[in-house]
């Protein structure tokens, strides 16, 4: 139990190979979540009912579960106004109300926003706030009002917790990729409307991106199948390979179209995490232990990101050490990071040993900051 949910990992050779435990899992039911990468699959299930056949299939096909690798990390905002913070951050990122009285991504790919009651004084910036690109027609309708900052997209909500709100713009300007967003990922949301229209186009895609050797996303969700690059992944000089990415993306659209689906320019999103730091290489290194994330391959870029793109990208950018009182005051945002029960010890391990302090504990739950008072609680079971 992930977050609440039985979830999966099970290792993959190659993006066909785990097409084809996807393809046997979205025939059980409709409602599995399912997030293929080139390195296995991750499986979120409607209902536990299922875990005996999909762990049947996978085993069928040789393809071995990894439950080290499960986590899940969402954004707390602690607030002492929860219900107008909640509507500002709903037009943000066009979430649901959550069941916590947070809100959740529809489509269960980014981090969850959980709002939490405080009354704490915090009157200065945060030293985290969030990245989140949308189509530029999304992010009109939003209507947040007048941006501020360097680029004119920041926004703050009543408390002043920041969020760059960033349109989104076509790739390129093909026919061949008119069903493609560029929202920091290159994206394409593919309606579909039967379970072998799914795992036929999930197919086609592993097959397209194996052949090219790029690590391609593809998330499927009820009704839906999500094909990504993963952040700047389709710059040429994001991942080393001789590609053009634009061309691999037109492959993927005709496949697509062939098949049936129909693409929903209005659902690409992208959201990241942004942590300032006095001291940037001791708290990305902080963070890269804890979440055992990976450093970009670019010199000069402060990215680290999930080597199965299935959490948010963190990036981290300078703070001037003379601002003292900024970087005493606790931040109104932390992050929670869901892990299986049998695990927790040994994340609790790994943060402490990284240079993790322990402030509060209690059952199923640690409370922890990193070198420079960002925090982290990490959590386990429902």
């Amino acid at each position: 139990m992930v977050d609440g949910v039985a979830t999966a990992w099970f290792d993959a050779p190659s993006l066909i190979e785990g097409a084809a435990l996807a393809g046997r899992i979205v025939e059980l039911s409709a409602e599995i979540l399912v997030d293929l990468r080139a390195t296995g699959l991750q499986v979120r299930l409607d209902s536990p009912e299922h875990a005996e056949a999909v762990s049947a299939a996978a085993r069928d096909l040789e393809l071995a579960a990894n439950p080290a690798v499960l986590q899940r990390l969402s954004v707390v905002l602690e607030s002492a106004n929860p219900p107008v913070v909640r509507g500002f951050w709903q037009r943000v990122l066009d979430y649901a109300p959550g069941e916590d009285g947070g809100l959740a991504d529809p489509l269960r790919r980014d981090p969850a926003v959980r709002i939490r009651q405080s009354t704490e004084p915090r009157p200065l910036r945060n030293r985290i706030h969030l990245d989140v690109v949308r189509p530029a027609a999304a992010v009109e309708q939003a209507s947040l009002g007048e941006a501020s900052g360097p680029y004119g997209v920041c926004h703050t909500d009543p408390d002043g917790n920041e969020v760059d709100l960033v349109p989104g713009d076509v790739l390129g300007e093909k026919i061949g990729t008119a069903d493609w967003q560029a929202v920091f990922s290159a994206m394409a949301c593919y309606r579909i409307t039967s379970p072998t229209q799914q795992r036929d186009l999930a197919a086609a895609a592993a097959a397209l991106a194996d052949e090219t050797g790029f690590p391609l996303l593809v998330d499927l969700r009820p009704g839906l199948v999500i094909i990504d690059s993963g952040k700047d992944q389709w710059e040429d000089d994001a991942h080393g390979l001789e590609l053009d990415f634009t061309d691999l993306a037109g492959n993927l659209q005709t496949a697509a179209r062939e098949l049936g689906a129909t693409a929903d320019p209005g659902l690409p999103r992208f959201a990241q995490l942004f942590l300032d730091a006095s001291d940037v290489a001791a708290v990305r290194a902080f963070w890269v232990a804890v979440l055992g994330y990976t450093h970009d391959r670019r010199a000069g870029v402060s990215d680290i990101h999930d080597p199965r793109r299935l959490n948010p990208v963190l990036v981290f950018q300078e703070l001037d050490a003379s601002e003292i009182e900024r970087r005493r005051q606790r931040n109104r945002i932390h992050f929670e990071l869901a892990v299986p029960s049998d695990l927790a010890q040994t994340r609790l391990a790994t943060t402490i040993a990284a240079g993790g302090r322990l402030l509060d504990e209690s059952e199923n739950r640690w409370h922890l900051a990193d070198p420079e008072g960002n925090e982290l609680v990490i959590v386990t079971g429902a």
